[in-house]
């Protein structure tokens, strides 16, 4: 039986949306939820390593936001577009471009110094495009004269872009920040390793997968796309270590949770799962899910609707999540990307 769209709605006042992260990031509200016993605390940023043990495994997506979001024109129309470039594979870049409409394969879309042929136009609205230079040439380009594709629910200010970053981001390649990792900052990561906990890194390139909203009426109908995601030999080993040494594994965001719990049902085996994993991934969690490797989760207060709501609720249950939001809205917590955040343990 299919799951209607409309189980994980609610509504939210415009005023308890974020426009900017708490300054410092450590006194952001955390609401945290008991994942089996549905109890609240409300406690802050700065008691989480009270929540935390010696031997708790904390993993981090150190992915980066690239300046994604340019101003092109169809060369063959003389018609000005906005591209907002996704990903790229085999040489390919991923798009989506605003005002497409007369766009063909073929055409050439001129972007500043850069020229991109339409190679292909997709039913979902992506079109791929070649440009005639490297990868790389196309980040330094997008670094210069890009902007930071923020949110529309942001109003985008010099400060805001500053801010839509991890302290931690290292590895270019995403279109939307792992806002999870807001909270975090230098201080408090050091306070987690003299704890005695083991902090990890890995990778999700968060692009139209995470942050397309669902426009089916039934959950299942959803097509979730492919983000390309990246677990070093290395770190992938510590983990499974940890996990069957009867450590918590504890993810930052939900980008770090479908990256570890992804490969997992992948690769089958903690074995296969040791050697680590490089390329896409395709993982969609909803309510059902078997959770694998993820103990405990920090995250933020997500959009109605979204596929980010429905990991949570798949991994705390729906009704105690949504209970959980009705009781942040109550005491004024703050939602969406540079919001409040909810510990779920």
């Amino acid at each position: 039986m299919k799951t209607p769209i409309s189980k994980f709605d609610y509504d939210l006042p415009s005023s308890l949306i974020a426009q900017a992260p708490m300054n410092p990031r450590e006194q952001a509200k955390m609401l945290v939820l008991g994942r089996e016993t549905g109890v609240v605390e409300h406690r802050h940023i700065f008691n989480l390593p009270d929540f935390f043990h010696a031997g708790d495994v904390l993993v981090l997506n150190e992915t980066k936001v690239f300046r994604a979001r340019l101003a092109g024109k169809i060369i063959e129309k003389e018609k000005d577009v906005e591209v907002f470039l996704l990903r790229e594979q085999d040489g390919i870049w991923e798009a989506l471009i605003g005002g497409r409409h007369g766009l063909e394969m073929g055409m050439h879309i001129e972007i500043g110094s850069l020229s991109a042929l339409v190679e292909r136009l997709d039913a979902d609205g992506v079109t791929h495009l070649r440009f005639e230079v490297s990868r790389d040439n196309v980040l330094k380009f997008c670094e210069q004269y890009g902007e930071v594709p923020l949110p529309p629910y942001i109003k985008s200010n010099t400060s805001n872009v500053k801010d839509y970053q991890t302290v931690y981001a290292k590895q270019v390649g995403s279109v939307a920040a792992p806002t999870a990792g807001f909270h975090l900052t230098e201080s408090l990561l050091k306070q987690l390793r003299e704890k005695g906990v083991q902090i990890e890194f890995i990778t999700l390139h968060v692009g139209l997968g995470t942050f397309r909203p669902v426009q089916t009426e039934m959950v299942e109908n959803h097509v979730m796309h492919s983000e390309w995601a990246n677990i070093s030999p290395d770190v992938a080993s510590r983990i499974a270590d940890a996990k069957q040494e009867g450590r918590r594994i504890i993810a930052v965001g939900t980008t770090s949770v479908r990256t570890l719990e992804g490969v997992k049902k992948m690769v089958g085996s903690w074995e296969n799962f040791s050697k680590g994993f490089s390329g896409d991934l395709n993982s969609f969690i909803t309510p059902g899910f078997q959770f694998e490797v993820t103990d405990g989760m920090l995250t933020n207060f997500h959009l109605p609707k979204s596929t980010l709501l429905m990991l949570v609720s798949a991994f705390a249950g729906r009704e105690r999540i949504l209970a959980a939001y009705e009781e942040a809205k109550k005491e004024n917590y703050r939602f969406f990307s540079f919001g409040d955040a909810m510990l779920l343990v």
